[in-house]
């Protein structure tokens, strides 16, 4: 599937953002179809705004993109991965370098660009991924980007689960969630070999209503984690 669709994206160097988003839509799709993984929707994929949701692991971004064309924000370091990085770029994917100064006002560009050609832009707000025990805290640089803009900012949660039995020594939390310091090539073929991969996604009804001082960067991250909480807690 790389192959296939990697030649595809360096021979037809797809122009425009909406061009290169339904790229990675189809990618995605296929791959998921490909390995046999099943996905669950609650609620609707806003058309436009931000989504922010918990993250798990790199798989969550195939989920996403495989639910609709959409535009992401990573990590800057994800542009030098070998074939990756290169995919990513190729895709459409917002840059951002942490402790860069004038990276923010950058990012906020490429969403504004995307939010403009129609594309709702998915972004995680912990900033890195975890086991799923716990939602991490929301940094609020990027939060507050989009909502300087004054784009809709909808809420969303992730889960994974197992539909058939991989055996006493695998588990959702190591298994298919990648976090901490581990080995990503090592992680991926093991997840590679996992049978009867769920992925459940919720979307709120409505956008975040944030308070009136919504621009107060810390307040907005603290009233985005609770309505992802609240969807989490929708069991």
């Amino acid at each position: 599937m790389f192959v296939v669709f990697g030649t595809e994206l360096a021979v037809k160097r797809p122009a425009t953002r909406e061009q290169r988003a339904d790229w990675l839509h189809r990618f995605c799709a296929r791959a998921m179809r490909g390995l046999g993984i099943e996905i669950s929707v609650m609620g609707t994929f806003p058309e436009r705004g931000a989504v922010i949701s918990n993250h798990l692991s790199y798989v969550d971004i195939v989920v996403f993109a495989t639910l609709r064309p959409c535009v992401f924000v990573s990590k800057a370091e994800i542009r030098s991965w070998p074939v990756v990085g290169w995919m990513t770029t190729m895709s459409g994917t917002v840059y951002v370098e942490r402790g860069h100064g004038g990276s923010a006002m950058r990012a906020r560009r490429g969403m504004q660009a995307a939010v403009d050609a129609g594309l709702p832009v998915v972004f995680f707000p912990e900033g890195t991924t975890s086991n799923g025990s716990q939602l991490l805290k929301f940094h609020s640089g990027l939060l507050a980007q989009i909502l300087d803009g004054g784009s809709p900012v909808t809420a969303a949660y992730l889960q994974y689960s197992f539909v058939v039995d991989n055996g006493p020594d695998v588990s959702v939390g190591d298994d298919i969630c990648y976090w901490g310091d581990r080995n990503m090539l090592a992680h991926i073929f093991k997840f590679l070999g996992l049978r009867g991969v769920r992925a459940e996604v919720r979307f709120a009804e409505e956008p975040i209503a944030f308070s009136s001082d919504r621009l107060h960067r810390k307040l907005a991250a603290v009233e985005a984690r609770s309505a992802v909480a609240a969807l989490r807690d929708q069991v």
